[in-house]
């Protein structure tokens, strides 16, 4: 029992290989649903966020606090079907939000340009010049999105347990091995690995149901015991907004204790690797 996820870009495979994945497991595969979660809780269509999406990370600025709740949705999302386990995930960063489990396998799908232009070509009957046009705009645009939104280089190998490039293996090759090794004993879900998540999800919850109205807030959660702190705004606001704070939060099932402070933002993914394009 585990979890994984698969980075891509477009016509790289990784969808059928993420699907191929989960049938060989009897995973559930999953991909739109959190966009379309996501979407219910901005209270806008799905459609209407797809192409913010596509548009540039600044498309989310159209939205009060777009950034922060988007990412605060996703999040929040994604946590609750991980929770189930037995899950592949394939798009909008998962591994950004997952990278402090250990039970999670994390998996980048490259693909050579070429055959991908061949495949853009293919599919839309457009010419090659357009073709590799357009791919090189959606790699610089998944790019962008990873750095603006999750401070992290999607291209960069640390992020991940394994980087495969499918140039010379079918689907049902890198399936295989993606299914050999999350059988390894490593990323089996054990009850430490549970309350990681447990924990990561009840500030998930708490996060997403403060965003709106606090969106610079930070909450962390162990055991039931919610932390909750705004280090960007001036003690007077933090004394205002105190008592608001605790009655949102208090209403998030499974919030036993909550402790106001100010925390500070630790965040170890901000990399950008300066050789993303070779």
């Amino acid at each position: 029992m585990s979890v994984i996820t698969i980075s891509r870009g477009s016509y790289s495979r990784g969808k059928e290989v993420a699907e191929k994945v989960a049938a060989e497991l009897g995973y559930e595969c999953i991909s739109r649903d959190i966009l379309l979660e996501a979407s219910e809780e901005f209270n806008i269509p799905e459609i209407r966020l797809i192409r913010a999406l596509h548009d540039a990370p600044s498309a989310l600025e159209r939205f009060t606090h777009g950034r922060e709740r988007y990412v605060s949705y996703i999040r929040k999302a994604l946590l609750q079907h991980i929770r189930k386990d037995n899950i592949v995930y394939h798009g909008l960063a998962g591994h950004y939000f997952l990278l402090n489990l250990p039970n999670v396998l994390k998996i980048r799908i490259v693909s050579d340009i070429e055959e991908r232009v061949q495949e853009e070509m293919r599919r839309e009957n457009i010419s090659e010049e357009k073709a590799r046009y357009i791919l090189k705009k959606d790699d610089d645009e998944r790019r962008k999105w990873g750095l603006r939104l999750y401070g992290i280089d999607t291209w960069d190998s640390k992020l991940y347990d394994m980087v495969i490039n499918i140039k010379n293996l079918s689907v049902e090759d890198a399936a295989d091995l993606i299914c050999r090794t999350v059988r390894k004993s490593h990323f089996e879900t054990t009850p430490e690995s549970e309350k990681i998540l447990d924990d990561a999800l009840l500030a998930a919850k708490v996060h997403a149901a403060l965003v709106k109205t606090f969106p610079k807030i930070i909450v962390t959660a162990n055991d039931g015991v919610v932390s909750i702190g705004d280090p960007e705004a001036p003690s007077d606001i933090k004394r205002d907004a105190s008592d608001k704070i605790k009655g949102i939060a208090e209403n998030v099932d499974g919030v036993k204790e909550i402790i106001m402070g100010i925390h500070k933002r630790t965040d170890d993914h901000h990399t950008v690797n300066p050789f993303h394009n070779i």
